[in-house]
């Protein structure tokens, strides 16, 4: 009979016996097969759970099939299957391991999300996988294995991610935006000084308004489409060109920022944040400058819709120079709100409050949304 032979060692813990061992992605994927969470109902109503994986997220699929071709893709922590003792053989004096071939051999308690990932890659690519063996196991203890290693995780905050690409060597639209972010964090006379939570930075509570992922994330998609970004990573990491973005891919994906990032001129992108909402600042001084309880201007809610009105504005303005103050001042003092009423009651935190806000905005300012390019007379402040 056909098997897949590979190194291995022996573990005891509390729970019993296991195995650790070391396989090529095309074996795992030959061998295993996802237990889907299914439910069924009796007559009395009772939900019966069988199975142990989490049905498939199509998406996180798509995004491990194209994390698993960058140059410095890795799973570092293992899958872990379970097999019956039939399928298997373990030699302790050579620390080998033979299992059975065939797509029926091992049941996937953890890590289904990323084998479907690994699907990717072409066959003949290597890249192994380390694999925790559990032989005989029974459906009691399969659960508990999972439900320990997926009731019990917390997830990493956004806003560390980003902290992360600071170690980073390679440019990247992420390490762009981080550095950003630190830079309008400190910088005196930044209408961002000390408003955002930077990571292993003294916190002062009293001016701090927005996370360091919040602040990031709307400057990103001005950058790069969200979907592209560790694609726009890898490339450059590799010292792959990329190409300039079309004018339609400009104007139909708001990607204002993206030339000077690929032209590395992040100096003017960070100029360019820091006049508009020093504009910001000089229209409404009270909502933006003061942390106050019940206004959103300064918080997420206001500063999602600010920027989702940027590249409309830049679009009006011409998106190849960074633009004054007073340019961007002259649009935002034709809206007719006053600092006082940037409050919950009127614009609610969240994503209904932003987009009420963002409608409010272009309406003021007279912006037609679908080609906010076209002309318009406004009066200089």
């Amino acid at each position: 009979m056909s098997s897949i032979e590979f190194p291995c060692l022996e573990i005891a813990q509390p729970i019993g016996v296991f195995y650790i061992g070391v396989m090529a992605q095309s074996d795992l994927i030959e061998i295993s097969k996802s237990d889907v969470i299914h439910i069924d109902k009796d007559e009395r109503d009772i939900e019966t759970v069988s199975g142990l994986e989490r049905p498939i997220s199509r998406l996180r699929v798509k995004e491990l099939q194209e994390y698993v071709k960058n140059i410095d893709a890795a799973f570092p922590t293992g899958v872990i299957i379970a097999v019956s003792a039939m399928d298997v053989e373990f030699d302790r004096n050579q620390k080998v391991m033979k299992l059975r071939r065939g797509d029926d051999v091992a049941t996937i308690i953890d890590g289904q999300h990323r084998i479907e990932g690994l699907k990717g890659l072409p066959p003949t690519f290597r890249f192994d996988m380390n694999v925790t063996i559990f032989v005989d196991m029974d459906p009691e203890d399969q659960a508990a294995i999972f439900s320990t290693i997926n009731l019990k995780q917390v997830p990493v905050s956004k806003s560390i991610t980003y902290e992360l690409f600071e170690y980073a060597r390679s440019r990247s639209p992420q390490k762009t935006c981080h550095q950003i972010a630190r830079r309008l964090n400190q910088s005196s006379g930044s209408p961002f000084k000390d408003k955002i939570m930077i990571l292993g930075v003294a916190h002062d509570k009293d001016k701090e308004t927005l996370t360091q992922a919040a602040f990031i994330k709307p400057l990103e998609k001005l950058i790069v489409p969200e979907k592209q970004a560790m694609a726009d990573r890898d490339a450059l990491k590799r010292g792959r060109h990329i190409p300039k973005p079309t004018e339609v891919e400009v104007r139909t994906k708001r990607l204002v920022f993206r030339s000077w990032f690929l032209d590395d001129q992040d100096s003017k992108i960070a100029q360019t944040i820091v006049n508009y909402f020093a504009a910001v600042e000089a229209v409404w001084p009270k909502a933006w400058g003061v942390k106050t309880p019940g206004l959103v201007l300064n918080r997420t809610t206001g500063y999602n819709a600010l920027m989702r009105v940027l590249p409309l504005l830049l679009f009006k303005l011409g998106i190849d120079e960074v633009h004054s103050i007073e340019d961007f001042a002259s649009f935002l003092s034709l809206v007719t709100l006053t600092d006082d009423d940037f409050n919950p009651n009127i614009f609610k935190p969240g994503s209904s409050g932003e987009a009420i806000l963002y409608q409010r905005l272009l309406s003021n300012m007279k912006i037609d949304e679908s080609q906010p390019w076209k002309g318009l007379t406004v009066k200089s402040i």
